[in-house]
């Protein structure tokens, strides 16, 4: 006879034999860049089914040594490596910028719904403002901003860029990015540290000023009293805010990080030197967004070695932690491309050192810059990860703030096919915004490792009738998990 039960909660040492131990906690991530073909795909050249078995190859890495998410950078310069009628088709995709793929297939909705089998989440990363590239090659069509709207786009160096001085432009990004959320089934929205761009000299060598005197114009002649300076960061501001209150208005279970370069500004902390000042360069105040809880998960992007004290990795997480007023989840960026050997050919360990004192911080999580280092195992690094600290899987961590109501226990139907073969099925009980399942299966006395996956069902067969028990958990789109539907097979 087949017994279910919902997590005994018992104590002494017999509670885990009947129910496992529970998951760690840690969100660990990879950037798959789009851009210039960094990560994905490979080639503007590649066949629907080379996209699609790369993609597939991207999950499979990230799921075999235990990483949980990735962010997929979805609009590199006002173009979409999905079906948009916003902005045209990327020719990172296509080699021809307004070109879909051919067989059609829909790149992001292939991407979310392989992660999703995977147990792992998939975020979409955004450019608000970069309008073009230097890396593209071909032609601008004539659907792109650029030419739709010239006159909210200016020149600066080699790049185009949306000026967000234009209340057109805040409202087509903020557009832009609420559409992907309404019709897509992502986990997470996600924008780098482009904003007002990086300065860049011109012919005479001097540091060139951003060319918004039509926007700034307006905004006095409207009775703007802001300097120039002020004003630039309070349209970023405003951006952000928006963006927020948008997606939760939207989904309030879509999370919502922000990735800015790694220093806010020179002497923050003390002793920290830096090239750029995001604050005064970028017009990036990141540590009020930060404070003001604008973001469910902060990630900046701290891509210096441990020991390099002007820049040092444990001294600026330690202070970006201090900035965090609202409790939101605080996962910085690694560069682990730079363990490339054409790159800074940093030691594998330096990773791993870099992953630990996070962990000592209690900031539980890691975002990984970029895939590329984990599919070319650069200097070993993925499979020193994968046999160390990354080993075992783990959760994503929970947003309190956007839920705190933890799922049913998950309804399980188990059904015997004979000669120690089992058949089980389960579902939602309930009304319950359940994204994945925690499988654990227990032979004799001992659990196994755990699973994370979105499958209903499960097939066991085992010839020696070991397999004792198996626990199912559902867990719902902030993370909060049920307890165990734990059932004994013999």
């Amino acid at each position: 006879m087949t017994m279910l039960y919902p997590l005994l909660m018992l104590a002494g040492p017999g509670s885990q034999i009947l129910t496992p131990p529970p998951m760690p906690r840690e969100f660990r991530a990879a950037w798959v860049a789009t851009v210039d073909n960094i990560d994905w795909p490979s080639k503007r050249t590649l066949s629907v089914s080379q996209q699609k078995a790369e993609m597939i190859r991207i999950l499979d890495i990230a799921k075999g040594m235990n990483l949980n998410a990735i962010v997929l950078q979805v609009r590199p310069s006002a173009d979409a490596l999905y079906q948009s009628k916003l902005e045209p088709w990327s020719e990172y995709l296509t080699g021809q910028q307004g070109k879909a793929p051919s067989p059609y297939y829909d790149p992001l909705e292939f991407a979310v719904s392989e992660a999703h089998k995977r147990g792992l989440e998939l975020h979409c990363w955004f450019n608000p403002y970069r309008a073009l590239h230097p890396a593209q090659k071909g032609p601008v069509v004539a659907s792109h901003i650029s030419k739709t709207n010239p006159e909210i786009v200016r020149r600066y160096g080699s790049y185009l860029w949306m000026d967000p001085g234009e209340p057109e432009v805040q409202r087509r990004s903020l557009q832009v990015v609420l559409d992907v959320v309404k019709r897509y089934d992502v986990d997470g929205v996600h924008i780098d540290d482009y904003f007002y761009p990086y300065k860049e000299k011109g012919p005479d060598g001097k540091l060139m000023d951003f060319p918004d005197d039509r926007s700034f114009r307006r905004y006095r002649s409207g009775g703007g009293h802001l300097a120039r300076d002020d004003w630039r960061r309070k349209n970023v501001d405003d951006f952000i805010r928006d963006l927020y209150s948008g997606i939760k208005q939207e989904k309030r279970w879509v999370k919502f990080g922000i990735s800015p370069f790694g220093i806010y500004r020179p002497g923050y902390p003390a002793g920290i030197k830096a090239g750029v000042d995001q604050y005064a360069d970028l017009y990036a105040d990141a540590r009020r967004w930060f404070a003001e809880g604008w973001c469910d998960y902060f990630t900046p992007q701290l891509y210096w070695p441990i020991h390099q004290t002007a820049q040092a990795y444990p001294a600026l997480l330690d202070w970006w932690l201090a900035q965090n007023q609202k409790g939101r989840h605080l996962w910085p960026g690694n560069y682990t491309s730079l363990t490339s050997p054409s790159e800074k050919n940093w030691p594998a360990q330096e990773v791993a050192d870099q992953i630990s004192i996070t962990r000592q911080r209690g900031a539980n999580g890691n975002v990984h810059f970029s895939m590329k280092a984990f599919l070319q195992n650069y200097n070993g690094i993925t499979s020193h990860l994968m046999n160390g600290l990354y080993a075992k899987p783990a959760l994503v961590p929970a947003s309190p703030w956007l839920d705190d109501r933890a799922p049913n226990a998950p309804k399980v139907d188990v059904e015997s096919m004979g000669d120690n073969q089992w058949s089980l099925k389960w579902r939602p009980d309930g009304d319950n915004d359940v994204r994945f399942y925690q499988i654990t299966v227990q032979v004799g006395e001992k659990w196994g490792t755990p699973s994370v996956t979105s499958a209903d069902n499960l097939k066991i067969k085992q010839p020696s009738g070991a397999v004792t028990r198996v626990a199912i958990a559902a867990i719902d789109r902030t993370g909060n998990e049920s307890g165990q539907t734990v059932v004994r097979l013999r």
